[in-house]
């Protein structure tokens, strides 16, 4: 019987989609969690192409966003002798097993699926693709297909992380034990869990937005970060203790403490202690965000001029990722009959 608590290294699945420019809140919420974990377990990091097809593009831009974001992953410090990184498409039991999820879930679990209701809002039912509702089932199988014991997840993903532990442990009940139950590995505080727009704090960062004076892109020019970062909202309020880490009332000010907390390690509390005016703390937050982007753009220059180490890079990890895959999608087309 397969179980979590065998006694290996946790064997740990997280993916990241190549679809819009990466930015800072990318790199603190998922990119660089996934480069401290490289070294206490099994990990499978994939660039999630299949799950972009959800909306049109081009195919040679589609591809070459993908080998891009797999050559920020490299940059920013995951190590291929370490971990093991791949395309997602380059795995075929992705797609695969996906179907059998999509057999194993109900239309109002998808239905109820609050990205999916999101983005039909905006852009209407008609617009949208199939994909776009069953997508879930997909992500499912991503985590699904290497037993993975931990996911690393933001908090606005955790919905799809539980639809995962359903249809594993509904699967499991039916046919018998096949899946290992994931469990999800949310950032904790300080560690960038929620890093938020910086013209609006009420929003996360996101690579699609219409306000992208507030998005730090990884690719952005330093002089244009700093500015970005200088001309981060805060409030009116410039009293004593005027800076203080506050959601609530003080969103502006709590996203650039937490900023500097995730990047010094520290709390963002105990960071607010150190300041009196808005501008130390932007300038600090600036420099901050600095020196842990520039060094990643010259590891990713140095690697775009290596293609083909990039490429051999993730033809390894396919090979690697698809003889778990293929392990996993056989031991369930067994139970469930095929």
């Amino acid at each position: 019987m397969l179980s979590s608590a065998d006694p290996k290294p946790p064997r740990v699945l997280s993916g990241i989609q190549p679809t819009g420019e990466p930015h800072l809140g990318n790199l603190l919420g998922a990119i660089r969690y996934w480069v401290e974990d490289q070294n206490l377990g099994d990990c499978y990091y994939c660039v999630v192409d299949l799950h972009g097809l959800t909306v049109p593009g081009d195919p040679a831009e589609r591809r070459q966003a993908s080998l891009t974001m797999a050559t920020l992953l490299l940059a920013a410090g995951l190590d291929p002798e370490t971990c093991t990184l791949f395309l997602q498409s380059h795995v075929p039991a992705h797609s695969q097993l996906a179907w059998l999820m999509e057999c194993t879930a109900s239309f109002g679990e998808l239905a109820r699926m609050t990205q999916f209701k999101d983005k039909t809002a905006k852009g209407g039912e008609q617009a949208a693709r199939v994909g776009l509702f069953t997508y879930p089932c997909l992500m499912a199988a991503d985590i699904l297909a290497y037993d993975a014991d931990r996911v690393p997840v933001g908090e606005d993903q955790r919905q799809h992380l539980e639809l995962t532990r359903d249809l594993a442990q509904r699967f499991n009940a039916a046919y018998g034990p096949t899946f290992v139950v994931p469990q999800a590995a949310i950032p904790r505080p300080g560690r960038g869990a929620r890093i938020m727009n910086l013209a609006d704090p009420t929003r996360k960062m996101s690579k699609t937005t219409d306000l992208p004076a507030g998005v730090v892109g990884l690719f952005d020019d330093p002089a244009e970060i700093e500015r970005k970062i200088k001309r981060a909202v805060t409030d009116t309020d410039s009293g004593p203790g005027s800076v203080r880490y506050d959601r609530d009332t003080k969103p502006g000010v709590s996203n650039l403490l937490e900023l500097l907390a995730t990047l010094r390690g520290d709390d963002p509390d105990r960071v607010a202690d150190g300041y009196s005016r808005y501008g130390d703390l932007k300038a600090d937050v600036a420099r901050a965000v600095l020196d842990a982007i520039e060094p990643i753009q010259l590891r990713f220059r140095e690697l775009s001029a290596r293609r083909d180490y990039v490429s051999d890079v993730l033809a390894t990890g396919a090979r690697r990722a698809n003889e778990v895959a293929s392990a996993t999608l056989a031991r369930s087309y067994s139970a469930i009959g095929l």
